[in-house]
């Protein structure tokens, strides 16, 4: 096993996958609603894009020098979220936070990061983070505390304590990074105005605002988070959706920022960085969700799935819930209005867990935390599939 995030799952293993279906090594299917913990928008093996990696990769993987596929690629990355000027490719969403948070403190000269409880921004020392008695920390052996000094961790959704903060410490503070909206813990949305004030918030106190799109990214729309809430970042990083299960991250934002790339001012490398077949996919992949656009069958998909996993709840006599978004939405137990992490905590997280086993164990491929994901693969015989195999799962776990 090669990533920690999967120790919290079943040990399958798989042996093919295809639109939103997986097939197991034992000869088991499963509908998928984890899609790959989110890159597989398009569904497994979208055939357009497979093509278009093959037929690519043909004629060179790496080149060690630039390629028409990159600029095509960033070409079409900037015309399709229309706010950013120019975008940086990398390997991993995890890569592109570290590269925005470089260009933020190079830009303002300023080296503290405010942050928010329960966001995730990448698994490296500067960033992993868990709550504890003292407040979030380390959440790894071998994680160096020294190297959290310069975040300031805040609560979410609370955009007085965000005012406070710069305030207090507005001459040091270099960026303000969040996911637009909370997909990774819950699926908790921006209350009415957040975004709007944390945005002017960064703008009067000269701080760079990132919005960290590797979930939210082309799956709430064309143009993303920023597009969905009408709040536009001076960086954004990108990857799940972006190249439809290829590994292959990005980072957007405007010129004056990302220029200094290329004057070689910040340092951002990597061999992989902008490959011929990651440019290949993203192509490929953004060409598809422009000519077809995917997200009204995807919201209607969502919705009824939700709907139907509270009816289901009613039926068998158990609190579930299902909120969020059509396109990624979050099952639990419990009824709490939840704002931000600790609101989420109220909910029973540790029973939904055991029933995510037994839905595993039905052929529903689900994630213990509760995040729900939708694809442009999903169906009407998915929709039936996921809900009887839920009601089943249900029988026998209650």
């Amino acid at each position: 096993m090669h990533s920690n995030v999967r120790l919290a799952g079943q040990r399958i293993f798989f042996e093919s996958a295809d639109g939103p279906w997986l097939h197991s090594v034992d000869g088991d299917d499963y509908v998928d609603y984890l899609l790959g913990q989110g890159p597989n928008f398009l569904g497994h093996a979208p055939e357009p894009v497979v093509r278009a990696v093959h037929e690519a990769s043909r004629k060179g993987v790496i080149f060690g020098g630039q390629h028409e596929l990159e600029i095509e690629a960033s070409e079409l990355v900037c015309s399709t979220l229309r706010w950013p000027d120019m975008v940086r490719f990398c390997v991993s969403g995890t890569e592109a936070v570290q590269a925005a948070f470089r260009l933020a403190r190079a830009v303002t000269g300023r080296t503290k990061i405010v942050r928010f409880e329960g966001h995730y921004h990448g698994w490296l020392d500067n960033v992993l983070t868990a709550p504890g008695d003292d407040g979030w920390g380390v959440a790894s052996a071998g994680q160096l505390p020294s190297h959290l000094d310069d975040f300031v961790v805040l609560p979410w959704n609370d955009a007085d304590r965000v005012a406070a903060a710069l305030a207090d410490d507005g001459e040091r503070i270099a960026a303000v990074v969040m996911e637009p909206v909370m997909i990774n813990a819950g699926v908790i949305e921006p209350l009415p105005g957040y975004l709007e004030r944390v945005r002017e918030l960064c703008t009067s106190h000269g701080v760079v605002l990132i919005f960290d799109e590797v979930l939210s990214g082309f799956r709430l729309g064309l143009d993303g988070a920023a597009g969905h809430y009408g709040v536009t970042p001076d960086l954004a990083t990108y990857a799940k959706a972006l190249a439809a299960g290829w590994p292959v991250a990005a980072l957007a934002g405007r010129a004056e920022l990302m220029e200094r790339f290329g004057t070689g001012e910040v340092n951002h490398s990597g061999t992989f960085n902008g490959s011929v077949v990651a440019t290949a996919a993203v192509k490929a992949s953004l060409e598809l969700l422009r000519a077809d656009p995917p997200y009204a069958a995807i919201e209607e998909h969502g919705t009824a799935l939700m709907a139907g996993i509270r009816e289901l709840g009613q039926t068998y006599g158990v609190p579930l819930r299902a909120a969020g978004l059509p396109a990624a939405f979050h099952v639990s137990f419990g009824d709490a209005d939840v704002v931000d992490y600790r609101t989420l905590q109220q909910l029973d997280l540790a029973r939904y867990e055991d029933l995510a086993e037994a839905l595993v164990d039905n052929g529903v491929w689900v994630a213990p935390r509760g995040v729900w994901y939708v694809s442009a693969a999903h169906g009407a015989v998915e929709l039936d599939a996921a809900l009887t195999r839920f009601g089943k799962a249900l029988t026998e776990w209650t």
